[in-house]
């Protein structure tokens, strides 16, 4: 497997689906993995799910909507 120890990824739509499941995967693989979307508590529930699966690896939840530009 690829060692992504150095790596900081942030994963969009991370708190569900195929964004969990790839920031699962990086964050298993060694990255520093930030998951965002709009729920504050899917997040914050993925992100803790996440660290336990990945040895205890920080994840960072960040909530906000990346379909909108800000102005």
């Amino acid at each position: 497997p690829m060692d992504l120890s150095t790596a900081h990824v942030l994963v969009t739509g991370g708190g569900t689906g195929i964004g969990r499941a790839t920031a699962e995967l990086l964050a298993r693989r060694g990255a520093r993995v930030a998951v965002s979307g709009r729920r504050r508590e899917v997040l914050e529930r993925a992100a803790r799910e996440i660290s336990e699966t990945a040895a205890g690896a920080p994840v960072v939840p960040v909530v906000g909507d990346v379909s909108v530009e800000a102005a």
